[in-house]
């Protein structure tokens, strides 16, 4: 899972965070007066420029809920004031993290309508990409749909779910989960394809790509489907998933995960890039962009062999 298992190092210059104080939950505090100048400026850059594309390519859900949440290019936001708006619309907080935390962790914060976020900024050498989450990735890209009732009430039934795949050893095929969802999630709309993932919505690129490039795979979700696919880590995704509501995606998992573990436990794992005979295809990718990175598969062929 993309915030598991793995904090920053002591005296990280990347994370001021990553050698403070710890709760027994892994919270800090944020200490919200202690940001520069230079990183509220970080913030408002990274903010203004989403702001331009997201427009007609994130989901109107998202869109509404960041208005309703008051957030802006003014400043990194303080978690406690974000936490009180949020609480009286659906009853979630944000806790503080210095970084990455471990699973048992992460799932009981999300079970309780607590949500992990990073307090540090990304610093300027990797304002465009960063593999852990920072503070604009999860404030921005996350924080708004916590506000939805529907999509706030999945995330805590996942984060419920967490302890069960743990204790079953397939934290593996949860978190395939969470990221063809709640990372990189697309969802259908009168107007087309629409964006609600937080790891595409905080991505300049990813924005573009996921949308408009030719290369990757988009098809509509199933549950199992998607929790036997593996993903991309280090570059865009080649296939994506495209729920046809928030509604439909809490209804679909509201299931005994027990007999799917089950079928899960038999079933090979998908490639990233493959299509199976019962897809629902909404593009099939031509795989361009990862051709000309020399990260094509070695066929575009259906094949469910991972």
């Amino acid at each position: 899972m993309r915030r598991a298992s793995r904090e920053a190092e002591p005296g990280n210059p990347r994370n001021r965070y990553a050698s403070a104080w710890r709760n027994k939950d892994w919270t800090i505090d944020q200490n919200w007066p202690s940001y520069s100048a230079q990183e509220h400026d970080r913030w408002r850059r990274l903010f203004e420029r989403q702001a331009k594309l997201l427009p007609g390519r994130a989901c109107e859900a998202f869109l509404e809920a960041k208005a309703m949440l008051g957030l802006s290019a003014a400043g990194i936001p303080d978690f406690a004031d974000l936490s009180d708006r949020l609480s009286a619309l659906t009853g979630w907080r944000v806790a503080p993290v210095a970084g990455l935390i471990p699973d048992d962790a992460f799932f009981d914060h999300l079970a309780n309508r607590r949500f992990p976020a990073g307090a540090f900024i990304r610093p300027e050498a990797e304002l465009d990409y960063l593999e852990e989450p920072d503070v604009f990735h999860d404030m921005f890209g996350h924080a708004p749909l916590l506000a939805n009732p529907v999509y706030a009430q999945f995330l805590e039934a996942y984060g419920k779910g967490g302890r069960r795949a743990l204790e079953r050893g397939q934290l593996h095929n949860l978190a395939r989960l969470y990221w063809y969802t709640v990372e990189f999630g697309l969802i259908a709309s009168p107007e087309g394809l629409r964006i609600f993932g937080a790891g595409i919505l905080s991505s300049p690129a990813e924005t573009i790509f996921s949308l408009e490039d030719s290369s990757p795979n988009r098809i509509g979700f199933d549950l199992e489907r998607v929790m036997r696919t593996k993903y991309m880590i280090d570059d865009f995704q080649q296939t994506y998933f495209v729920i046809d509501s928030f509604e439909k995606l809490l209804q679909d998992c509201y299931q005994d995960f027990g007999t799917l573990y089950d079928r899960l436990h038999a079933a090979p794992d998908i490639a990233a890039h493959a299509l199976i005979e019962d897809d629902r295809i909404i593009t099939k990718g031509d795989f361009r962009y990862f051709r000309a990175k020399g990260k094509a598969p070695a066929s575009d062929a259906l094949n469910a062999a991972g």
